[in-house]
């Protein structure tokens, strides 16, 4: 059985300042998401289910749909603020999608396959999806899911904090915990300029450079599903007045360890990772696929 590809691309990109998930980035005016099909598909992927707000639908139709015809099945997830949402809880006052882990659940319908879950404006490389690939397709323990992790040195901007998920791993390289830091960035001054650190609300927190972080490319049996609507209930409850609390996929994951409902397996990867956070990261971008087209990691023209 083809295992799914997942893509959140719901998110408004507030500090992007646009739709980034749309922007076009490779030579020929490909977006980021194009290279991450085209990788898919070469790693045998079958299907593809867009996650995004229904406002951007007719715009994933007619960008995404005339590429993939004949090449992989497409399917549409709406993330609306009021989908699994408690019905006692009533309307939801809030304009800000309620985060990654909540789209996830909202691809649910769309999904009855080991599938790989990845954001729409990071690009992963070729490796990490053959790496996911093949244990969606050959691993058949409901309970086990996966991870690809990269370096933190290798995932900071230049130009602005980042929010990675750092993983403690455990002696045999299984997932312990995953936690989101939501601003990490490389100390420009003080005592040790250069390190790496994350903010806390009572200071900094260095980090090593080789800490593995998820970029959220993560392979799910699809057991995870209730879980995650169960998870998500309890958090919309304890969160429902706050209007920016978002629930995230690594808080589904450590939710699922600690309670001894499902494992994580832990790859590392050495494709190359980049992404776009900020407008001056668009250039940088820019540069690293034009160098890879031209080294002959992509076809002049992907489709």
């Amino acid at each position: 059985m083809q295992p799914t590809l997942l893509i959140l691309a719901a998110g408004i990109g507030s500090r992007y300042g646009g739709i980034k998930q749309l922007d076009q980035f490779g030579p020929n005016g490909e977006t980021i998401i194009d290279y991450s099909l085209y990788d898919a598909i070469r790693a045998g992927f079958g299907k593809v289910v867009f996650i995004i707000r229904e406002e951007l639908k007719n715009d994933f139709e007619e960008i995404f749909l005339p590429k993939l015809a004949g090449r992989l099945e497409v399917a549409f997830a709406i993330q609306a603020l009021d989908s699994h949402v408690p019905a006692e809880l009533g309307a939801v006052q809030r304009t800000k999608p309620w985060g990654t882990g909540h789209a996830m659940l909202c691809a649910w319908e769309q999904t009855d396959t080991p599938f790989a879950i990845i954001n729409a404006d990071d690009f992963y490389g070729k490796e990490a999806f053959e790496i996911l690939a093949d244990f969606l397709k050959t691993d058949t323990a409901d309970d086990l899911h996966a991870l690809v992790g990269y370096e933190i040195q290798n995932t900071l901007s230049d130009y602005g904090s980042v929010s990675r998920g750092v993983c403690d791993l455990n002696a045999d390289q299984t997932l312990a915990s995953v936690i989101e830091r939501t601003k990490i960035y490389r100390q420009e001054d003080g005592e040790t300029p250069g390190q790496i650190v994350f903010e806390e609300p009572d200071g900094l927190t260095p980090l090593a450079p080789e800490t593995p972080v998820s970029m959220n490319f993560w392979g799910f049996k699809p057991s995870v599903f209730p879980y995650a609507q169960e998870q998500f209930a309890e958090y919309a409850r304890a969160n429902f007045d706050s209007p920016k609390a978002e629930f995230y996929i690594p808080t589904i994951m450590t939710n699922l360890i600690r309670r001894q409902q499902g494992r994580c397996k832990v790859f590392r990867s050495r494709s190359e990772w980049f992404g776009v956070t900020y407008p001056e990261d668009k250039p940088l971008v820019q540069a690293s696929l034009k160098r890879l087209h031209d080294a002959g990691k992509y076809p002049a023209k992907l489709w």
